[in-house]
């Protein structure tokens, strides 16, 4: 009696753990479902945002080609800016642009490209100053393209340096706009060359310097190029700063032929879709949409080039 007595507790409690144990797969399959449906209410939110985009960029862009492609032709980049919509033009701001992405080639370059190197390469991590640059950098790569137009205005156009509405004013402003992006563009680029080559370098008795000149950067100059590129793609189609630093939105005559033209008023291919849109006559936005695609043109080769840059000389460590 006392056996049979053991042993019904004993079922009742193996009884009662099954139980739990069933309870708690099904609470956990039940949890796990959840997770997967909101994992895939989630991925079905991104995917819309991304056809949304997607949809209205493809949208804008047919609608520049339909508009512009019978006002496409060599008169639009060989004649200047007009009041009379058949004549109007585009020379001056194609001009003005190439004499912009120019200078700011000119001034990014060694700048952004000698700051990438001091900060990889030189700098100590442990110290503040390098600490503070680095955080700057960071941050002034998500400043508005705006607030770089007040600020070319407050210490460029006037203030400091006081170079007025010229060409080199307005290359300046787009040189501090793209600097943060080709610093952080070339850094990686740096970063990304194997530290075993540095140390084969020095082993064999090179100094820093010659270990940077001879091997990093000529390892490193598809990633450098290609955030030159990207970063110029950026400046080319920017148009608040030039606003602000007085861009002219109507002009006449070629800036020049020779460096008298950095300090020659100027317009740019943005400035001039910009006037030519604000214009009340339908005419002129047929100019405008021809003049998008001229600048459209433009960017997908830069951005072509760059991407056949970086497959061409990219090397896998």
């Amino acid at each position: 009696m006392s056996g049979r007595s053991g042993r019904g507790p004993r079922r009742a409690q193996a009884a009662a753990l099954a139980a739990g144990e069933t309870t708690a797969a099904f609470s956990h399959g039940s949890g796990s479902s959840r997770e997967a449906l909101k994992g895939r209410i989630f991925l079905a939110a991104l995917i819309l945002s991304v056809a949304i985009g997607l949809v209205m960029l493809v949208a804008l862009i047919v609608k520049a080609f339909v508009d512009g492609l019978p006002r496409l032709n060599l008169d639009l980049v060989t004649s200047f800016p007009s009041s009379f919509p058949e004549r109007a033009g585009i020379e001056s701001a194609i001009w003005g642009t190439a004499w912009l992405m120019a200078g700011v080639s000119a001034t990014v370059l060694p700048i952004g490209i000698g700051a990438a190197i001091y900060l990889e390469e030189y700098a100590r991590k442990d110290r503040w100053y390098n600490r503070l640059i680095e955080a700057n950098i960071q941050n002034l790569a998500a400043v508005p393209s705006i607030v770089y137009g007040i600020l070319g205005l407050a210490f460029i156009v006037r203030g400091p340096l006081g170079l007025g509405d010229v060409v080199l004013a307005g290359s300046l402003t787009l040189a501090l706009l793209v600097l943060p992006t080709v610093i952080l563009a070339s850094r990686e680029a740096i970063r990304a060359v194997p530290a075993s080559i540095r140390e084969a370098a020095l082993a064999l008795g090179a100094t820093r310097w010659q270990m940077i000149r001879r091997q990093v950067l000529p390892a490193a100059t598809p990633g450098l190029a290609t955030g030159m590129i990207l970063a110029l793609s950026r400046a080319i189609g920017e148009t608040a700063p030039l606003l602000l630093v007085g861009g002219v939105t109507f002009i006449t005559f070629n800036p020049g032929f020779d460096l008298s033209a950095l300090d020659s008023p100027f317009t740019a291919l943005p400035l001039t879709i910009f006037n030519y849109v604000a214009r009340p006559q339908d005419e002129f936005r047929v100019v405008a949409a021809a003049a998008i695609i001229v600048l459209l043109v433009l960017l997908l080769t830069m951005n072509s080039f760059a991407i056949w840059l970086r497959n061409r000389y990219q090397r896998k460590w």
